[in-house]
Formats: C-alpha cells, structure tokens, sequence
C-alpha cells in the first residue's frame, strides 16, 4: 500500500543513514535494515516502509536516553491498591540509578531524602572503585536487561502485517494511524515474543519525523508463553506514548501495562504505569560516539549532532543535581 505523503531527496538520505539501538532506562537492541535503494529516493513511501523508518527512529532516539537523567514515576495497581514511587534516574558509569524522590506523591522527609542522596554518593565512589571483572558484569546485566525490554519491538516488523488507516492529528502533530494485525506465517523467535501472535494495535506515527507519537496494542486472544504453564489473555493492553523533548529527539513521556494473565488455575491482573519528565543532559559525559548509539548500522545525521546543538543546552541545562 502507497502512502499519500512524499518525501524529498534530503529527508531520505537523512533517514536512510539513520541506525538504532535502545531507552526509558532499558536496552542494547541492535537491529540493521536496509530501507531504500538508490533509486527509490523521491518515491512515495509505502506503509511498511513508514513502519520500518518509524521503528529505526524510536530506537536510535531511545539510545540517547542514556545521556540524560530524568524523573520516573512508577505506579502499580493491584488488588484494589494504587501505590506510587518517583525517582531521578541517574547513570552512574554506563548504567542507571534510581534516587527515590517520593512516595505516593508525598516528598520525602528532609532525613530520608538526605539518606537517598547519601546513598547517591555511595554508589558513585563503590562504581568507581569496582573491579573490571565487576564493571563489566554490571554493565552486561544492563544491556541485557534493555535487549529483554524491546525484544518485542526488535520483531514487530516480522509479526505483523500493517495497514495505513488515516492521516490525522495528535498532540499537535500531523500523524499516520496504522493498523498492526498479527501475520500467520510469524515465528516467534523466543517465548517473550509470542505474545505478538495474540494482539493487535495501532501506531500514529509523526508525518515529519517518522517517530512514534503513539503505540497502542491489546491482547484479542490467549496466548501461552512458549513451554511455560502461563498465558496471556484477552483485554491484556500496553500503551506508549512520546514526546520530542529536543531538536531531532523524543523520548517517552508515558508507558502502560493492564495485563491479564492466567498460572496454573489461577487469573492474575495487575496495571502498572510510568511517566517520564523532566530529562536533563549529564554533565561530566561525553558526547555519544557513533559506536555506542549503534551497532551494525550508520548513526542517524541529526542524532550525531544533537549534543553539539545549542538548543539541547538551552532546552536541558547541565545538571548532576538529583531534584
């Protein structure tokens, strides 16, 4: 299916030289896609195509996520009971830390927070005092944990087949709504992934930065987890939503979770929800080299000039700080 866009030859070679690799405090997800062929320059872009330039995108961004601290918000669900928890995410030589800054939207008492930005500093001076061995074992921990995190966006191009809805406006910017329907011929390639072969979604993608402005998906059928004696069943929903927080970036601003699963014989729901605000550039960190936004897959032309713009400075002032 055509799309009734076009995109001219400069925005095509910008997007064309644009990799990824893995955000929200989560993965190095490394997947290389050859888009377009020469001569497709100043063609009209297909749905598939969108889909695959929107995924690259999201991702490359997400990478730069970890130049940045920001403010989570964590919020749980469960048997009738809403608990929250908001932290300032840091990261402390390669990988992150959480510096509890309120529970249930109750800032902590002037003790307690002087403990958490204590026990900051204690973590700082024991990561730079661990051991190579150590380091690395942290820092391998945490890109799995990533790789884990976006596995299902690494297959989604594979498991779904994708429709263009509509063209129309969200959040004040001009969007393509796409339909995702699961692909019959789709091999899940580990059973974290499988639970695309049950669900179905909708993604409204920004018309000029091919970035996900919204992915929404849920669950219309049970699906069992590979060997395991657990399943997911229908309502089960994730929501995602983003935000450009800088010239050429954006980051998520929210993500949801209603799950419905079955174990054994026994229904268990839960909803968990994050928000994310307030990102801020590292200071004391260098600028993110090619090699460490991407792996097999050339850096996006604006993604490699974003820490050299002005406007991140003016946007994000400096700050080490844990406010």
């Amino acid at each position: 299916m055509t799309t009734p866009g076009k995109a001219n030859r400069a925005s095509l070679l910008e997007l064309e030289c644009r990799g990824f690799c893995p955000p929200l405090h989560c993965g190095v997800l490394c997947l290389a896609v050859l888009l377009f062929p020469a001569m497709a320059f100043g063609d009209q872009l297909t749905t598939a195509e969108i889909v695959k330039l929107s995924i690259t995108n999201t991702l490359a961004d997400w990478n730069a996520n970890s130049h940045f601290s920001y403010v989570e918000q964590d919020v749980d669900v469960k048997d009738g009971a809403t608990t929250s928890r908001t932290y300032r995410v840091l990261m402390l030589d390669g990988s992150p830390y959480s510096c509890l800054l309120a529970v249930n939207d109750e800032p902590l008492p002037p003790q307690q927070a002087a403990e958490e930005r204590g026990k900051v500093q204690q973590e700082i001076a024991r990561r730079a005092s661990e051991s190579a061995e150590s380091r690395e074992k942290r820092l391998g921990d945490y890109r799995k944990e990533r790789s884990r995190s976006f596995a299902l966006i690494d297959e989604m191009g594979e498991a779904f087949d994708f429709k263009l809805l509509r063209e129309a406006k969200l959040d004040g910017h001009n969007v393509f709504v796409i339909s995702a329907t699961p692909r019959p011929s789709y091999q899940p390639k580990s059973w974290k992934t499988s639970v695309m072969k049950g669900m179905k979604g909708t993604l409204w993608i920004d018309q000029q930065s091919y970035q996900w402005v919204k992915a929404e998906a849920v669950a219309f059928r049970p699906v069992r987890l590979g060997w395991l004696i657990a399943k997911v069943l229908p309502g089960t929903h994730f929501l995602l939503e983003q935000t450009p927080v800088a010239p050429g970036l954006w980051l998520p601003k929210h993500f949801s979770l209603e799950a419905r699963t079955n174990i054994l014989f026994w229904q268990k729901n839960y909803a968990h929800s994050e928000s994310y605000r307030d990102y801020r550039r590292i200071t004391g960190q260098p600028s993110p080299q090619a090699n460490e936004r991407t792996a097999g897959a050339p850096i996006s032309l604006r993604l490699a000039k974003l820490n050299d713009s002005p406007a991140i400075h003016k946007n994000f002032p400096p700050s080490n700080v844990y406010q």
